[in-house]
């Protein structure tokens, strides 16, 4: 963007405030040439002026006026936020310096005493004009990196929430059949991490940004199936002991890919940059616990670690559950889909053992959402509903 630092094209407005016909005179004479002059000869009627849609970008105040003297209407326009931003120079016949000082301290920009000398009143309004026009361009220039500033986050938040849908598709690129199934969890852990917000036990957990990078580091939760073999990942039935327990992996491999980039990233920043990029690394240890965490189970019977109760990461608490609904109305390698109904009552057995018991009256209280999340994303292949869950949850 080009910022136009010339001075306005148009002429200046200067309102003139003053009860004495004859100052009103010499002073718009004087000003008329270079300026668009308005007079009004009473405090009242400087308000009224001022009340209009054109504002003007300069008042030549006199103090002393019958009825509304000058010093009431700067207060006025004091009060008020747009005319605050016009510069006021007041113009009297008194010369005491407290008369000065009051004015001053009320907000007039300068003071000129009568009689006036014509030079000096053009030389200090052309001064304050320059000073209005280069904070009101001071003002553009803020308001513009403003907006420049917030779009350019936003194209950054985009950039990095479309980086870590392509790293997840990687991941389900293996696992083709779970489809949409990225996109319905991190959905559902929305919906579940809005419901908990407020909830005593999970306030801090997702307070401020937290909670957008809980939901942002969602589809990262199976990234670590990029490390699991085909014959194991896509084969059709259970699986034996021994694949189990390599299945049972993806959530070290994947935090450990995780916890490797952060790494390699801090190498190679200075220790000045870290300071500004650290929201970035919360971001990656957020989805490094959603990663190791999502399979744990609340009685401590999970993996990969088998942590119990609050040991277990706010984030990966709402993952398991939503990885575990998803798992059992979609249509696997190793399963056909489930009902909505013998899906809840899967997730409901799970209170208190599998799930937080929270965590699962949540799901309880926003189950139509959920409902809502699986019709809308749901896979062509998805409209039959059949057989049990398989044990195994891969």
């Amino acid at each position: 963007m080009n910022i136009d630092l010339t001075s306005q094209a148009t002429p200046s407005t200067i309102l003139i405030v003053d009860d004495t016909p004859e100052n009103l005179g010499i002073l718009g004479e004087a000003l008329q040439p270079q300026y668009r002059v308005r007079a009004v000869n009473s405090g009242e009627r400087a308000l009224r002026a001022l009340a209009g849609p054109v504002l003007p970008d300069l008042v030549l105040l006199d103090v002393m006026m019958p009825g509304m003297d000058g010093y009431e209407v700067l207060r006025r326009m004091q009060a008020d936020p747009v005319l605050r931003a016009i510069p006021v120079i007041f113009v009297t016949a008194m010369d005491a310096s407290e008369s000065e000082e009051r004015g001053l301290a009320l907000g007039a920009v300068d003071y000129i005493t009568k009689p006036v000398n014509i030079p000096i009143v053009l030389a200090r309004v052309r001064a304050h004009l320059e000073l209005k026009g280069a904070r009101d361009r001071l003002a553009g220039q803020k308001e513009w990196l403003e907006r420049e500033v917030e779009r350019r986050m936003q194209e950054n938040l985009l950039i990095q929430e479309l980086s870590v849908r392509a790293l997840a598709c990687l991941g389900e690129a293996r696992d083709n059949e779970t489809g949409n199934h990225i996109v319905r969890t991190q959905s559902y852990v929305e919906v579940l991490a809005e419901h908990l917000a407020d909830n005593e036990g999970f306030r801090s957990a997702l307070a401020g940004q937290r909670r957008r990078l809980i939901v942002q580091a969602a589809p990262l939760h199976d990234i670590g199936k990029v490390g699991i073999p085909d014959a194991i990942l896509l084969k059709p039935g259970k699986l034996t002991i021994e694949e189990f327990a390599i299945m049972k992996q993806h959530p070290v491999i994947g935090g450990q890919a995780i916890a490797k980039a952060m790494r390699q990233a801090r190498l190679g920043l200075g220790d000045g940059v870290k300071e500004h990029v650290e929201g970035a690394f919360t971001f990656l240890e957020v989805a490094s616990e959603i990663s190791l965490g999502h399979h744990e189970k609340w009685d401590g019977s999970g993996y990969p670690y088998g942590l119990a109760g609050d040991a277990i990461p706010v984030s990966a608490r709402l993952m398991a559950l939503a990885d575990v609904f998803d798992a059992l109305i979609s249509r696997r390698v190793y399963k056909a889909p489930m009902t909505m109904e013998a899906a809840t009552e899967i997730i409901m057995a799970g209170r208190g053992s599998h799930f937080d018991p929270e965590v699962v009256d949540a799901f309880l209280a926003c189950r139509d959402r959920f409902v809502e999340v699986a019709s809308r994303l749901a896979e062509p292949a998805e409209e039959d509903a059949g057989s049990a869950f398989i044990e195994g949850d891969r």
